[in-house]
């Protein structure tokens, strides 16, 4: 039976996947925003996604969470913020992954550092430990020739969240 499931879903994704006749009208109606052809509709997808500029944008408000979830000591919250700074980053790299050799320490270094730190639950451990994180992220703006994009500590909260 699972057999039978797997071939008929199989069969509906191959001929969802291919293009019709009509492929250069809209997937969402005329007034829809995702138009042309498959290959132009992926091209603007990917357009949408963004390269790395993005991920840097949703890191940096991260980062900043992270700070001041570390300030309070509320360390759930730490780990919520570095869980998603990883994610943004491993799906920054898969979109750009030329950028993946600058970020090798950051990933394998810095991240499991800070997350050793967040599970200790030490707020001078952290202080600490945050500004080595801040090097870090300023060590790999340098490998990529970025060394104008200076980070530091968060100086005002921009969150609505409160501890």
């Amino acid at each position: 039976m699972k057999k039978y499931l797997f071939a008929a879903a199989a069969l509906v994704l191959f001929q969802y996947c291919q293009p019709s006749q009509t492929d250069s009208t809209s997937s969402h109606g005329e007034d829809g925003w995702l138009s042309g052809t498959n290959d132009e509709k992926f091209d603007e997808i990917a357009h949408q996604l963004g390269g790395f500029s993005k991920t840097m944008v949703e890191v940096s408000y991260r980062y900043s969470e992270l700070y001041w979830a570390g300030m309070d000591e509320n360390w759930g919250y730490a780990e919520h913020q570095i869980e998603h700074i990883i994610e943004a980053m491993e799906d920054g790299l898969k979109r750009r992954p030329v950028r993946a050799a600058s970020a090798e320490a950051f990933m394998e270094e810095a991240i499991p550092a800070i997350e050793e730190i967040i599970e200790a639950k030490d707020k001078e451990m952290f202080i600490k430990g945050f500004q080595a994180f801040t090097s870090a992220c300023n060590a790999c703006h340098a490998k990529e020739g970025e060394s104008y994009i200076m980070i530091q500590e968060p100086l005002n909260r921009l969150s609505p969240v409160r501890f």
